[in-house]
């Protein structure tokens, strides 16, 4: 039997019912209608959650990252890198934080003012810090600049060994104290004690004309092959077509097996140029690096975008930087001066998750959440309205006995009570029908009752009518001794 409301309020009003008050309008919503209403709600709850955990996985992340000196091919770089990810829209985006140096930045990174810093090899190493990328490979130049030429003078002995430097003054370019450390551990592994040497270091910017003043016997510069600072330092000791004599640091493997930091190198001729060539063959040196590296506690997705940037965008900084051909990749072996980050590692080894690979298993446990809460909820709403369901019931069950009742009644005014009655238990039945608590079936099996009260209410009256008041009177009057 088709359900219609619209029915059930139109037979009430021809049965000559007499409401309290209006009745409330029928709602359009069915229980069907309703279930379709909260599975939309928690499919698009599903779809809110999915796109907010992407909003927030690709909004692009700000990295702060420590670099030093002012000026130095270190903070140019990074600018370089700055500027080129903000151009390209890239997810990662930097902020430099100028420091004073490599020492200054690892500190920064250690008390978690920076998420990323450029370090030294060479240098204490922060603990929370793994490596991320090879910013470049310094090497340690030692030279001699030739003998000055005086009338009626011998020059001294001629230094070509670094055991020679004993009682001497080295000049050391640049103010870090870690060009003097790297100097005292090249002296100390040739047996000549630190301190029987006078160190002075010049600034970068004055290291030429300090040459050019004879201000020591001998001098230490550390940087990239092709770093013009040192090629210009060592062009300054070119004296009457004198080329300075370059030491060798033959028992460079030995201090690389004593001092991790370091690596056994070579200078290769002709790295310096002028002319003649300097050096005019390859010379043994150390070697060290500077290393971006980042905060063990930074995401591995987050470093692992870092890297894939970096090294996406390296080619086209090259062209306005030449010194960004020099970043490569970390070295990922477990037995590294500097453990490798696991996102660079994942990077290099190819291994970088995806979105869905970082986030699947977010959004299963979410789905699986949203479900059982939308159960759970459905169970909860269900218990709510189970005394609403059960009143109903009951209500349903009057109505069926006001039926045989109305058709033994002997007065209207018995008949209008039970429409009254009947008039209630409706109102109350589309009110449980619109909260929910009853659905459309059971709407239809009072229906059906509803039906067969107003055909016996109507059967029952068109007799009354049609009997003669007197015997209304007398029925009502043997009624009502009977009852006493």
């Amino acid at each position: 039997m088709k359900l219609d409301l619209k029915r059930l309020f139109a037979r009430s009003m021809t049965g000559g019912l007499d409401l309290v008050g209006p009745p409330p309008p029928p709602s359009p919503r069915s229980a069907k209608r309703q279930v379709m209403f909260i599975t939309l709600a928690g499919v698009l709850a599903i779809v809110g959650t999915i796109a907010g955990i992407y909003y927030f996985a690709m909004r692009p992340e700000i990295l702060r990252i420590a670099v030093g000196p002012a000026n130095s091919d270190d903070v140019k770089v990074v600018q370089a890198l700055t500027q080129a990810f903000t151009q390209t829209r890239s997810h990662i985006r930097l902020r430099p934080i100028q420091t004073d140096g490599a020492a200054a930045s690892a500190k920064a990174l250690e008390e978690g003012k920076a998420d990323l810093a450029i370090i030294r090899g060479d240098l204490d190493v922060p603990k929370n810090a793994q490596a991320v990328a090879t910013l470049r490979k310094n090497v340690a130049v030692l030279w001699v600049p030739p003998p000055i030429k005086v009338k009626g003078k011998k020059p001294g002995p001629k230094i070509t060994k670094i055991a020679q430097l004993a009682g001497r003054r080295i000049g050391v370019v640049g103010r870090t104290p870690a060009n003097v450390n790297l100097l005292k551990v090249i002296l100390q592994q040739y047996g000549v004690d630190p301190a029987k040497v006078e160190i002075v270091q010049f600034p970068a910017s004055e290291a030429a004309e300090a040459i050019r003043n004879q201000k020591a016997d001998a001098y230490l510069a550390a940087g990239p092959v092709n770093s013009k600072i040192t090629a210009e330092a060592i062009n300054a000791s070119t004296r009457d077509g004198g080329a300075p004599t370059f030491l060798a640091i033959d028992s460079a493997e030995a201090i690389a097996q004593n001092h991790p930091m370091y690596e056994a190198s070579e200078i290769p001729a002709g790295a310096f140029g002028g002319s003649p060539d300097k050096p005019d063959d390859e010379v043994k040196t150390i070697s060290f690096s500077h290393h971006i590296v980042a905060r063990k506690s930074l995401s591995d997705s987050t470093v692992a975008a870092f890297t894939r940037q970096l090294f996406a965008i390296r080619q086209s900084v090259m062209s306005e930087f030449p010194l960004a051909a020099k970043i490569e990749t970390p070295d990922t072996d477990k037995d590294a001066a500097i453990p490798v980050h696991p996102g660079a590692a994942a990077f290099v080894d190819g291994e970088e998750k995806s979105f869905l690979d970082r986030y699947s298993d977010y959004i299963w446990w979410g789905l699986m959440a949203l479900s059982a809460m939308g159960s759970a909820g459905a169970w909860f709403a269900g218990y709510l309205k189970k005394d609403e369901r059960n009143n109903n019931t009951s209500l349903r069950e009057r109505l069926l006995d006001m039926i045989p009742k109305a058709r033994r009644s002997e007065a209207t005014e018995e008949l209008d009570a039970m429409q009254a009655e009947a008039d209630d238990i409706l109102r109350d039945t589309l009110q449980c029908f619109d909260h929910g608590a009853i659905e459309e079936g059971a709407l239809t099996a009072f229906n059906i009752a509803l039906d067969q009260f107003h055909n016996a209410v109507a059967d029952r009256r068109v007799q009354l009518t049609s009997m003669p008041q007197n015997l209304q009177r007398a029925g009502a009057q043997f009624r009502a001794t009977g009852t006493m």
